[in-house]
């Protein structure tokens, strides 16, 4: 029986509505809300894909417990395991006191879940030591909010990108990471020929190519710039006198120090012209509607408040912000980074953006829990979290839904914490995530498609998540999960004052008690009730009692949630990154996204054909500093520094200027031999907000002499099959050098080994490379051995079509094997030549661009079902191209149109 379900989409935090498709209790099919305000209908590749992720492959099925870390988990059931968890939480706490305990949580959990979290740790347990990986991606636009405009509240709605007369976008690729809210922008310039755009970022990104003006600033300069635009503001009366005057304090002081923000200085500091920074801040005085969207670019600095603070002072000091198309709005990095901090749950926030330094917000939430009080003493933040970890001050640690082990700076200092750690306690809906390795016990978890509750978008949208299937084999809800140890905790601990902590039965009673404690708040959402979510969709807060609708926009009245009602500017001065180049590390390596991946690849790493954009991890670099290094595309190299190193491959990209090197921060243990990017980056935070500079780090670029390649390209009957064998392949990562896995294709997915050696492998290793990827059979194969050049290659045959090939000692087919084995396109009459040395196919096979990135349909497929009666709307039912982000219709319609022409044209 086929149902369909409204939910929302589990990655960033554009918070898109999607409908889930399910047939006979699982889901089949996904696609984009028309309803919903934060997409109206459209989805990325991502989101467009979140069906094929679904279901119990790689899942975590049930509770298990190590008797030693590393080893295979015991099945424990859920009274067993959460027992022995509040046993050794209560001893621990009863030992060490309360702040020897801590919790990592997640901006992918739900409000609710999120809700628990912080109630447990500060109202059951006495401790602060909850934090969560939105420290990560949100806390410094977070603090700059609040020291700027006095909460933590984006003034901005994605209407606000169809009024703006200019969008300044600075240090976010919402091309690549926030596609849904590209489209938007695309629209606005559709909509408005005279739209300016202009882009600030280190990397000349996919983003920057729409630009009127393209800002290529030096890393960490942000401040800078910010700084000297207001500098040009002011000087030439760009500035609104009568806003600052009615709605601001600080100006003045603040308007002193950026005197000497000339534009020589700023173009010195900052790497650009002087006219390029002139052109920017007349852009943006001149404007009537100038709108600023922000976000890891900013966020991920060792001070990125301040990079956010100046950011907004631009807004303040012209009266751009309260109206239509106008303001700062940060980008949210997870779907609900906003909800998690709505209830409080980081180590120095309390429910309803109540701040745990000050002594009255303090007893309000003590009142409303009915406790005695809730402690003083600030929680560790994630940083200092591991870092306690590590010297023991922490003993026990709770980590839910993310995985620490790849996402934070200084891999090998975290992954030595964790190991140091005396318990850990893992909650994850997946089996094999890097953080798992160290986990004492693990908890099963329901994941997309199956959990219920709310989540908080960017722009202040509540939605209510519905699940469409129930969560495999023995996995639970979060909240249920902490509900549950809470009492068993609770009873342990024998505080008569806390015993009444946890009464809820579902998530609408965490709700409810949640929306009291926002009443009167900036944040007030006791307007708000499932029944109201259900009925009337989602909904922007604030949204208080007695109101017909939320608020679009904040600040319209020029009223700010500070103690005198203005808005205050701060005086910022720049400052450089954490760590400088040098000659010892003279390069510069930044971090960003890919479009088709999401974080560390733990869902969307399992389907294969969201690696057919990037399907290995390269280091981009500036061909003249290749060149200087005597490297080629494709050269193998170590980037290193004394925090670690890791091994990649070299490419030539356009985009980056000399002494700056792009690694996206996707890739890691589960793909490469190394915990990628990040295993490099220093754990300097930003000292008001304490999120790490994520975005940079000085490294050295070497070349590697690793002259023997060995390839694997192995097809698999299901996708089921590809991620099996994918799991088995990740063994081989530590045997070489250099090693890479990952998946390729479409409806025939591949699994893709890529290694390099100092020198050949001898018959047992290509043994057992042959034997893990099922090549170790005679039936079927193909052989080619060059002993004297000690070449060594086999492909298996199966049925006419290429199963399998591994190719050692020289590997230049595997450029064009993956897609002839991915879409059958090999005659068998030409199989021989898949051993061939050779980069070109041995007959030209056709040329395919992907039109629809989303649905993956390429112009191939799109031409066939045109010469076999197509027209748009039957390709949408059958190919799904276009049903997604809307993108690729333009072109469709393009490609109708010219196969209608054509065939009109008489022969």
């Amino acid at each position: 029986m086929k149902n369909e379900v409204k939910s929302t989409c589990c990655y960033c935090g554009v918070g898109c509505g999607v409908l889930i498709e399910t047939e006979n209790g699982k889901i089949s099919g996904v696609r984009g809300d028309p309803d919903h305000p934060a997409n109206r209908g459209r989805l990325c590749t991502k989101g467009a894909t979140l069906h094929l992720t679904a279901g119990p492959s790689g899942r975590l099925l049930f509770p298990e417990r190590r008797l030693q870390r590393g080893q295979t988990g015991q099945r424990v059931t859920w009274d067993a395991a959460l027992e022995s968890a509040a046993d050794r939480f209560a001893e621990t706490i009863r030992r060490y006191g309360p702040d020897s305990v801590a919790f990592y949580i997640s901006g992918q959990l739900m409000t609710e879940d999120y809700y628990v979290f912080n109630k447990l740790a500060k109202g059951l347990i006495g401790t602060n030591n909850v934090d969560t990986n939105s420290r990560l991606c949100m806390s410094s636009a977070v603090a700059g909010y609040k020291q700027t405009l006095g909460a933590d509240a984006p003034p901005c709605c994605y209407a606000d990108i169809l009024a703006a007369q200019l969008i300044f976008i600075s240090g976010a690729n919402p091309a690549v990471a926030h596609p849904i809210v590209f489209r938007y922008i695309e629209d606005a310039r559709a909509a408005n020929p005279d739209l300016k755009i202009i882009v600030v970022d280190p990397r000349r990104t996919e983003t920057a190519e729409i630009a009127d003006l393209y800002l290529p600033i030096n890393p960490g300069t942000d401040i800078a710039l910010f700084n000297g635009m207001l500098h040009l503001l002011i000087r030439d009366g760009l500035v609104d006198n009568a806003y600052i005057a009615a709605h601001t304090t600080g100006f003045e002081a603040v308007a002193e120090l950026v005197k000497t923000y000339t534009p020589a200085a700023v173009a010195r500091i900052c790497g650009i012209s002087e006219l390029d920074l002139i052109q920017a801040a007349e852009w943006f005085g001149k404007s009537k509607a100038a709108l600023s969207l922000y976000c890891q670019g900013l966020n991920q600095s060792a001070h990125g408040t301040h990079n956010s603070v100046s950011l907004i002072h631009l807004h303040l000091a012209t009266g751009q912000l309260g109206k239509p198309g106008a303001g700062p709005f940060s980008l949210t990095g997870q779907p609900n980074a906003m909800g998690g901090r709505e209830v409080g749950g980081m180590a120095n926030l309390l429910s309803a953006h109540r701040d745990l330094g000050n002594p009255e917000h303090r007893a309000e939430v003590a009142a409303l829990w009915g406790i005695p009080d809730v402690p003083a003493k600030p929680g560790k933040t994630a940083v200092d979290l591991f870092k306690s970890l590590d010297s023991g001050e922490i003993k026990a640690v709770w980590i839910a839904c993310t995985n620490p082990a790849h996402s934070m700076p200084n891999q090998a200092a975290v992954r030595k914490a964790l190991h140091t750690a005396e318990y850990v306690v893992l909650q994850e809906a997946y089996a094999g995530t890097d953080t798992a390795e160290f986990a004492d016990l693990l908890l099963p978890a329901s994941a997309w498609g199956e959990k219920h509750g709310t989540v908080t978008n960017s722009e202040r949208c509540i939605s209510r998540v519905l699940p469409a299937v129930a969560a495999p084999g023995e996995a639970r809800h979060d909240w249920e999960i902490v509900v549950d140890f809470a009492r068993r905790l609770a009873n342990k601990l024998a505080n008569p004052a806390t015993a009444h902590l946890f009464p809820y039965t579902n998530p609408e009673e965490i709700f409810n008690e949640h929306r009291e404690t926002t009443r009167g708040r900036d944040l007030d959402i006791t307007g708000l009730s499932y029944g109201r979510l259900e009925t009337d969709g989602s909904q922007q807060w604030p949204y208080p009692d007695g109101a017909q609708a939320g608020k679009q926009r904040l600040y319209e009245d020029g009223r700010f949630p500070t103690p005198d009602g203005r808005a205050r500017f701060v005086p910022v001065q720049h400052q450089a990154t954490a760590e400088a180049p040098s000659s010892e590390f003279p390069i510069s390596l930044i971090s960003g996204r890919m479009r088709d991946q999401w974080h560390g690849m733990t869902r969307t790493g399992t389907v294969p054909r969201l690696f057919n954009l990037d399907d290995e991890p390269e280091l981009a670099m500036h061909p003249c500093d290749m060149r200087h290094r005597g490297l080629a595309s494709g050269d193998i190299v170590k980037v290193a520094n004394p925090r670690g190193e890791m091994v990649v491959r070299i490419a030539e990209r356009a985009g980056l200027k000399r002494g700056r090197a792009w690694m996206p921060m996707h890739w890691g243990s589960q793909f490469m031999n190394s915990p990628g990017a990040n295993a490099l980056v220093s754990e300097a935070t930003d000292p008001y907000s304490k999120q790490p500079e994520l975005k940079h780090a000085a490294v050295r670029i070497d070349k590697l002499d690793l002259p023997y390649p060995v390839a694997v390209l192995r097809r698999c009957a299901s996708t089921e099959e590809a991620r099996a064998l994918l799991a088995e392949a990740r063994s081989l990562l530590s045997i070489f050098p250099y090693a890479a896995v990952g998946l390729y294709g479409r409806s025939a997915p591949l699994v893709i080994l890529r290694a390099a050696e100092h020198g050949p492998l001898d018959s047992a290793q290509l043994a057992a490379v042959d034997r893990l990827f099922g090549l170790d059979s005679t039936e079927g194969e193909i052989l080619y051995a060059d002993a004297k050049r000690q070449i060594n290659k086999k492909a298996i045959v199966r049925d006419g079509r290429l199963f399998g090939v591994r190719l050692a000692g020289e590997a230049l087919a595997q450029s064009w094997l993956k897609q002839a084995m991915a879409e059958d396109e090999l005659d068998p009459s030409l199989i021989r030549f898949a051993l061939a040395p050779s980069e070109r196919p041995p007959v030209s096979m056709p040329s395919r661009n992907i039109i629809c990135k989303c649905a993956d349909v390429s112009d191939v497929q799109i031409q066939q079902a045109l010469a076999q009666g197509s027209d748009l709307a039957s390709m949408q039912q059958t190919l799904k191209c276009g049903t997604f982000c809307g993108s690729c219709v333009p072109e469709i319609k393009r490609m109708v149109a010219e196969y209608a022409t054509k065939e009109a044209v008489p022969v």
